[in-house]
C-alpha cells in the first residue's frame, strides 16, 4: 500500500490538536484543515496542556494534495472576545467562552447558504461539551480566508448543545447538521438531526440516532449515499470510569433525511482506551472508508472500507508509531484521483510536543 505523510503542524513546545472538532476541505489539490494549537503544560490526564493559556484556531493549506502546509490564522469572529475555539474543556474559566457569551456576539445571516456551491464551506463551533454548552457555524466562500458569522444554532431543549462540522448537503437552501447534544443530566451525549431548508436560517429538530446510551454517543461524520441513503458514524462508550470502559464506532442508516434511524452495524469494534471520533468518507464508486485513531496498541492512524454501504468492513493499518494513546481525532476528504487524505493529531512521546500530521493512501 503506498502511503503519503507529510507534517502538517509541529512547533516547539506547542500542543496541536483535535482536527474533528473543526475541518478538512478541498479543491483538487488545494486542501485546508483547521485544528489548534495551544502548549504543552502539566496537565497530568490524558492531554499534558497548558490550561493558562488558550487554544488558537489554525488554518493549514496546502496546494500541492497534502505534501506541503502553510499556516494562516483563523479570520473568523470568535464569540466573547476569547481567543480558544471549540475548547473550553481544555482552558481555565477566563480562557473560555461559555463564561462571557452574549445573544449580542450572534449575528442574523444576511445570504442564505448554498449547500451544493463547491466553494462555500461550514465551519461549526461550540463552547464546551457538557450541561450549557452552546454551538454556532460560519461560512466561507473564499476557501477558508475569510468567514461571515457566527450564527447560532438552537438548543432544541437541551441541555447542551457541543457540535462538530458535520453536515449532509442535499441541495442548494437544504441538508442535514448532525448535532452532538447532552444527555437530560447534561453529560455527553447523544446525536441529533436537524434539518434546514432555508439555507442555514431556520432549522427544525429531526430524529435521534439511536437510543439514549448508558455512556456516549457522540461526534458524528455522516454521508450520503447515491440512493439518498444517510449514514451516520458515532463515536461510543459504555458505562463505566473513564479508560477502562468500552469503545466503538457504530454506524446507522436513515431512509428518510434524519427523521429516522437504523442500526447497520459496528465498523470499529474497540477504538482503544478513551475511544476515537469516525471520519466517514464516500468515495465516488460509493465504497465507504472510515478512518479513525486507534487507542489500543500499537497507536496509530487505521481505515476501515465497505462495499456493501456499510455492511461488512475491511480493516487497513495505515499508521502505527504514535508513542502514546493522545492522538486520533481525524478528519478526511475524498480526493479528485480517489485516494483519501486524513489529519490527525500525533506525538512522539508523552511530553513531547502534539502535532498535526496528514496521510494519503489509496483505499
Amino acid at each position: 500500500m503506498q502511503l503519503d505523510r507529510s507534517t502538517v503542524y509541529r512547533e516547539p513546545g506547542r500542543f496541536a490538536g483535535w482536527p474533528a472538532n473543526y475541518g478538512l476541505w478541498g479543491w483538487g489539490e488545494e486542501v485546508v484543515s483547521i485544528f489548534v494549537s495551544g502548549w504543552i503544560g502539566t496537565d497530568t490526564g490524558l492531554h499534558p496542556r497548558d490550561r493558562s493559556r488558550p487554544f488558537v484556531p489554525v488554518v493549514a493549506r496546502s496546494q500541492d494534495g497534502g505534501r506541503s502546509w502553510t499556516h494562516e490564522p483563523f479570520t473568523g469572529t470568535i464569540p466573547g472576545g476569547a481567543q480558544t475555539l471549540s475548547g473550553d474543556e481544555h482552558v481555565d474559566a477566563d480562557l473560555q467562552i461559555g463564561p462571557r457569551l452574549s445573544a449580542d456576539d450572534f449575528v442574523p445571516m444576511a445570504e442564505p447558504i448554498d449547500f451544493t456551491d463547491p466553494e462555500t464551506i461550514v465551519l461549526v463551533a461550540r463552547t464546551g461539551i457538557v450541561a450549557g454548552a452552546v454551538s454556532w457555524f460560519y461560512v466561507s466562500s473564499d476557501r477558508a480566508r475569510t468567514w461571515t458569522g457566527p450564527y447560532r444554532i438552537p438548543d432544541f431543549g437541551q441541555a447542551a448543545v457541543a457540535a462538530r462540522t458535520d453536515i449532509v448537503a442535499f441541495g442548494p437552501d437544504e441538508a442535514l447538521f448532525q448535532l452532538t447534544t447532552g444527555k437530560p443530566d447534561g453529560s455527553e451525549g447523544r446525536v441529533l438531526s436537524a434539518w434546514t431548508g432555508d439555507g442555514g436560517r431556520t432549522f427544525e429538530q429531526r430524529g435521534w440516532v439511536g437510543e439514549t446510551p448508558d455512556g456516549y454517543a457522540i461526534m458524528p461524520s455522516s454521508v450520503a449515499l447515491e440512493d439518498g441513503t444517510v449514514l451516520c458514524a458515532r463515536r461510543c462508550a459504555g458505562a463505566g470510569e473513564k479508560g477502562g470502559r468500552a469503545t466503538w464506532i457504530d454506524l446507522y442508516a436513515s431512509q428518510d433525511r434524519g427523521v429516522s434511524w437504523e442500526l447497520i452495524g459496528r465498523p470499529v469494534p474497540d477504538a482503544g482506551g478513551g475511544g476515537n471520533p469516525p471520519a466517514l468518507v464516500r468515495l465516488a464508486d460509493d465504497r465507504l472508508v472510515l478512518a479513525y485513531g486507534s487507542r489500543a496498541e500499537p497507536y496509530g492512524l487505521r481505515a476501515v472500507s465497505s462495499d456493501d454501504h456499510g455492511r461488512s468492513w475491511t480493516l487497513q493499518v495505515l499508521t502505527d508509531d504514535v508513542a502514546v494513546r493522545d492522538m486520533g481525532y481525524p478528519r478526511a476528504i475524498a480526493m479528485d484521483d480517489g485516494t483519501v487524505l486524513a489529519a490527525y493529531y500525533a506525538n512522539s512521546g508523552s511530553r513531547s510536543e502534539r502535532s498535526i500530521e496528514a496521510v494519503r493512501w489509496r483505499p
